[in-house]
């Protein structure tokens, strides 16, 4: 229904949002188109991160059966363990499109440890494989947090800039086309009035 008190200068305001709108839907395209491919690194990075933390799983799995089988269950259960407590993670952060990214490290330091009672090579190995596999975990939750954050906002976006393309820049569309038909009308039955008050 068109509004009886719709005059040109809520055509010009209706076409001025319009505008606004449709700004705001190049901005949003835009945004996804960069956090697709802000994804696609992420992806590649973790999964090389992934295949290098399978990598190294798998030689700390083997490095594990080597000192069972040389000290036994119990024995490597009271093997010491590294002290970490010299470690420090370092966090950087940065931002793309207002989602916050970050990357993480582990300085394990010196990886020191009280003396064994029955040391051995193979138990050192272990300590040594889980020691880099505790390294590539820390990079590895990290830029799996970072593929979280930036798909949720992706779809976000996406869903704001679908809204405006299909619901409300046609709704506006529409309105401002009946208004403007409307007052076209109301001109023409103006024009033939003022026509025939000219004649009689």
């Amino acid at each position: 229904m068109i509004d009886a008190t719709a005059t040109r200068g809520v055509v010009l305001e209706m076409k001025d949002e319009r505008r606004a709108m449709h700004d705001g839907y190049v901005f949003l395209d835009e945004k996804c188109l960069l956090l697709a491919a802000e994804i696609l690194r992420e992806l590649e990075r973790y999964g090389a991160l992934r295949r290098e933390f399978i990598n190294l799983n798998a030689g700390a799995i083997a490095a594990l059966e080597a000192a069972i089988a040389r000290h036994g269950l119990h024995g490597l259960q009271v093997y010491p363990a590294a002290d970490l407590t010299g470690s420090r993670i370092s966090d950087s952060r940065r931002a793309v499109m207002g989602v916050r990214l970050q990357e993480v490290a582990l300085d394990a330091g010196s990886l020191a440890a009280l003396p064994a009672m029955d040391p051995s090579p193979e138990a050192e190995a272990c300590r040594r494989a889980f020691a880099g596999l505790l390294a590539t975990a820390g990079p590895l939750a990290a830029s799996s947090g970072n593929l979280e954050r930036l798909s949720l906002e992706y779809q976000r976006s996406a869903r704001r800039a679908r809204a405006l393309q299909d619901v409300l820049l046609p709704e506006l569309d529409r309105e401002v086309y009946e208004i403007e038909s409307h007052l076209q009308e109301l001109e023409q039955e103006d024009a033939i009035w003022m026509r025939r008050q000219s004649k009689a």
